[in-house]
């Protein structure tokens, strides 16, 4: 009867997730091959294959709909920003981790508060900062946000991975001379690795998709707009000019590098959590 009841429960379990993952797949692939429609096709026959695969609708988004500027720029901030966010954050986290010093506790949880505090109270104050430093509508005031917005997360996850390393080897290192700069750049970042890999998986899902602190820095810049903007743009300009097909090869473009990375870094995702629970 136990047997029985468990392998029943193991049976729901899978269905459950066979359920939540036809919610989640069918979507995507139902605007992936809309993409490839002919623009009368889009409301005509919206569940069956395109009598013709028109890849023309990429170019009509990459180009004439600016989506191929606005991926370089949200490719440029992103990755700056990320850069700058993990650089920071593990130094932090690995200082809070390992050296007890006055105020440690209280700067551990300003950086906790951080999670809590909504962005929303900041976006005035925040427009005015970047207004008076001159960079609104730059690449650059974008970054230096992007890593402010997300080291909180990141300081907070870091720290307590950092909590579960062997400090045997720290000091092993110190003792054979290593600086302490050398030792967590040597030897305390390659251990940490994975949990590193799976803060910026996260990060970089979340600064890819950022819409409302681009809207509010950049006003409708293009020039500088990332992709989240470009995409509620060309929601507005091509539903006056009907043009759907573009619309959905834009978001397929915007899915796309999200969707590849996470592929890829699945499973160190996985490992980082996993180390960061037994250790």
């Amino acid at each position: 009867m136990a047997r029985a009841g468990e392998r029943a429960a193991n049976v729901s379990f899978q269905v459950i997730m066979a359920g939540w993952a036809l919610v989640c797949v069918l979507p995507l692939l139902w605007a992936a091959i809309t993409a490839f429609k002919p623009n009368p096709e889009v409301f005509a026959s919206p569940y069956k294959l395109p009598s013709r695969w028109n890849v023309d609708n990429f170019a009509r988004a990459w180009g004439a709909a600016s989506i191929g500027q606005f991926f370089v720029n949200t490719v440029i901030v992103v990755a700056g920003g990320l850069a700058l966010t993990m650089l920071l954050s593990t130094m932090v986290a690995y200082v809070l981790a390992r050296y007890e010093f006055p105020g440690n506790r209280f700067i551990y949880y300003l950086f906790a508060g951080g999670l809590m505090f909504p962005v929303f109270l900041a976006l005035v104050p925040l427009f005015f900062v970047v207004r008076n430093l001159g960079l609104l509508h730059t690449h650059l005031g974008l970054i230096l946000v992007y890593a402010a917005y997300a080291m909180p997360f990141s300081v907070f996850f870091l720290t307590a991975f950092f909590r579960t390393l062997p400090g045997a080897v720290a000091e092993a290192a110190l003792i054979d001379g290593c600086s302490h700069p050398g030792v967590f750049f040597r030897v305390m970042l390659p251990m940490a690795r994975p949990g590193i890999v799976s803060v910026a998986l996260f990060n970089f899902l979340g600064l890819w998709n950022q819409y409302l602190l681009p809207l509010v820095l950049n006003q409708g810049d293009k020039s500088t707009a990332v992709l989240t903007e470009g995409l509620a743009s060309l929601v507005a300009q091509q539903g006056y000019a009907s043009d759907w097909s573009a619309l959905f090869a834009g978001m397929i473009i915007a899915m796309l590098p999200v969707l590849v990375v996470y592929l890829v870094f699945q499973r160190r995702v996985r490992e980082g959590f996993v180390a960061g629970a037994l250790k």
